[in-house]
């Protein structure tokens, strides 16, 4: 009972859902234990109740910063002591986090996967008192997972510090292969999984074709009211689409990884709270989003695989409400998708040309460049060497997996704030706005050391407590600066390489059959299953997506385009049928070519509407006319 009065205390259920109480109870017994729970499932509780039902802390390993900084304001806002680590911070507070965890001063501590390499990590975590090991987006350490990162192998060095203590992993979408390979990666005694149906009874499944994208999307937005999400593969397509909403009377934005901070929480502000109805976004949009009421989602491309299909269309319907899930098609989509395999799996002598030129633009000698990491401009490199960005990218991604450098497109530099006027002279400072006087004063009661050194802030933590948004935040430090109260540097995604082993010519890369050919092949697999998905007319949408991640025997939904198709053809023929059997006795009744009211019709004992499908059907072939709502045989 007491993880019921865990759930009642801190978030006011009586009960648990799905399959929360059996993950539960498994890791209360100490057993490793992998749940499947599609978006809205509620995996954060799956982990949080049983680890508050313990001593100790519970490290929770997931990839996105913006999430870990929610769901440990989210627990804050609970009474429960939550604390992240990630990059960007200063060393001190990184310091004073994990010390505070050694003390007993948190119980859940968030990281990124990349975190588990540091040794100053691994030193001071050591030390605690861990009880529950969690690693959400599990399929992220499968090789034959959608959104594989090499990082998350690294979790066997949180199992070798604490070898009886147990792993959940958790993640909403993995096939039969993925769901064995995340529990080999992890070092499962015993398979142990526990899986919610992969079935969305309120999301209605709709492949539309059309070769007029944007007035098709205009056509079911007019159909289905409120909050949408419209997804589409590149940067660039994601302003044009809004543009053409917004023109079009629609109140749209857009969204993609090439935004700054602030413009992406404005953004996001927007859409959440109803002033902007759609969002139009790359797949960098939705993950850790909780809106419930999203009520439509439309693909305007097709996505690279099923598994990413499925976990944007699961945006749509949270609050168990009947929502849509649309994809657009057009007669060349099959063609554009068959070109990705290129794009991701390029040749390998363009992968060997691409490492030699990434160690020309470092000027790194053979044998050198160890452990040395650089920025690195994608934009700049390609320009340099006349090289296609995303093959380029791609095969940066490969070099990486093939352990020669490591690639990491986004690596997150937070915002730095240091005050260039002694706290005398700040004071002197008259007739601020009040905002900027609100956030002075929350930067100075939070953060030590402004005035002699530049200090890492967490604009997310400040926008919260002083209710200033994030954006508004920004134009407040950019006036103090040019004011020169503070020197200010926002926050920045900058990329980066880090070369992993000395510098080798190009020609003595070796591609292992795991890291290309295998992949390659599976990835063409999943190229063709969502391009199946699309494209089949036979088989309920709803049948092939459960199917795919291994439920058999899987119901049809009743309400895709297919099951609604096949519906109707099936009353057409069994109309038909009825039609076939009822002509025989209405010409009878009609033999003496005299006009008789409709009504007379009545005692064939047909209902109103087959009546009336009877008598257009006659009337079409011509072997009746009606006159004045009476009918005879046509002489």
């Amino acid at each position: 009972m007491i993880y019921n009065t865990i759930l009642k205390k801190y978030w006011g259920y009586d009960n648990f859902r799905g399959i929360q109480r059996e993950i539960i109870d498994s890791i209360g017994a100490g057993r490793d234990t992998l749940g499947l729970m599609p978006t809205g499932g509620g995996k954060s509780i799956a982990f949080q109740v049983p680890a508050l039902a313990r001593e100790g802390l519970c490290i929770v390993i997931t990839p996105l910063i913006a999430l870990m900084k929610d769901q440990v304001a989210n627990l804050r806002s609970r009474g429960i002591k939550a604390t992240a680590i990630y990059s960007g911070m200063r060393t001190s507070d990184v310091v004073t986090a994990l010390e505070n965890c050694i003390f007993g001063g948190y119980k859940f501590l968030y990281i990124s996967p990349e975190r588990l390499t540091s040794e100053l990590f691994l030193k001071k975590i050591s030390k605690v008192n861990v009880t529950l090991i969690t690693v959400d987006e599990a399929h992220c350490i499968s090789q034959w997972g959608h959104d594989f990162r090499p990082a998350y192998r690294e979790v066997g060095q949180l199992r070798t510090l604490f070898p009886g203590v147990p792993v959940l992993a958790l993640t909403a979408t993995a096939t039969p292969d993925v769901v064995s390979d995340i529990q080999q990666q992890l070092g499962f005694a015993t398979e142990n999984c526990y899986s919610m149906s992969f079935e969305r009874k309120n999301l209605v499944y709709v492949v539309r074709r059309t070769e007029n994208k944007p007035q098709e999307l205009l056509h079911i937005l007019d159909r289905i009211p409120g909050s949408a999400i419209i997804y589409t593969l590149n940067r660039k397509k994601t302003k044009e689409i809004c543009d053409f909403l917004v023109a079009s009377g629609v109140t749209a934005d857009y969204y993609h990884a090439g935004l700054s901070p602030e413009s992406k929480d404005a953004k996001e502000e927007a859409w959440k709270s109803g002033r902007v109805r759609v969002m139009v976004s790359t797949n960098a949009f939705g993950m850790g989003i909780d809106k419930p009421d999203v009520r439509l989602v439309v693909h305007v491309d097709l996505p690279s695989s099923i598994e990413s299909y499925f976990q944007e269309a699961g945006r749509a319907g949270r609050d168990g409400e009947t929502a849509y899930a649309v994809t657009l098609l057009s007669r060349t989509d099959k063609q554009t998708v068959s070109r990705r395999l290129s794009d991701n799996y390029p040749p390998q002598d363009f992968i060997r040309s691409i490492y030699d030129e990434v160690c020309y633009y470092y000027s790194m000698a053979l044998g050198d460049g160890l452990d040395c990491t650089f920025e690195f401009s994608l934009g700049d490199f390609c320009k340099q060497y006349r090289r296609p960005t995303l093959q380029t990218d791609s095969a940066l991604r490969l070099l990486t997996r093939m352990g020669y450098i490591e690639y990491v497109e986004e690596m997150e530099y937070s915002s730095r704030v240091r005050f260039i006027v002694d706290k005398d002279n700040l004071f002197h400072f008259r007739g601020l706005p009040a905002d900027y006087e609100l956030l002075i004063n929350a930067l100075l009661r939070n953060y030590s050391g402004l005035f002699s050194d530049y200090v890492f802030i967490d604009e997310r933590y400040l926008s919260r407590i002083t209710k200033l948004s994030r954006h508004r935040m920004y134009e407040i430090l950019v006036s103090l600066a040019s004011k020169g109260l503070v020197a200010y540097a926002p926050s920045k995604k900058c990329p980066i390489i880090t070369f992993t082993r000395r510098r080798v010519l190009g020609s003595d890369l070796r591609f292992t059959p795991e890291v290309y050919d295998e992949r390659r092949a599976h990835f063409a697999r999943r190229l063709e299953s969502i391009v199946t998905y699309a494209t089949a007319g036979d088989k309920c949408r709803s049948r092939v997506l459960l199917e795919y991640f291994g439920q058999k025997n899987a119901p049809s939904c009743n309400r895709c385009d297919v099951c609604v198709a096949a519906r109707a053809n099936t009353s057409d023929v069994q109309t038909s049928a009825q039609q076939n059997v009822n002509i025989p006795a209405v010409e009878n009744l009609l033999a003496d070519g005299e006009l008789h009211p409709v009504e007379e019709l009545a005692k064939l004992n047909l209902s109103r509407s087959n009546l009336e499908s009877l008598l257009r059907h006659l009337c079409n072939e011509e072997k009746i006319e009606i006159i004045d709502n009476k009918v005879r045989l046509k002489k």
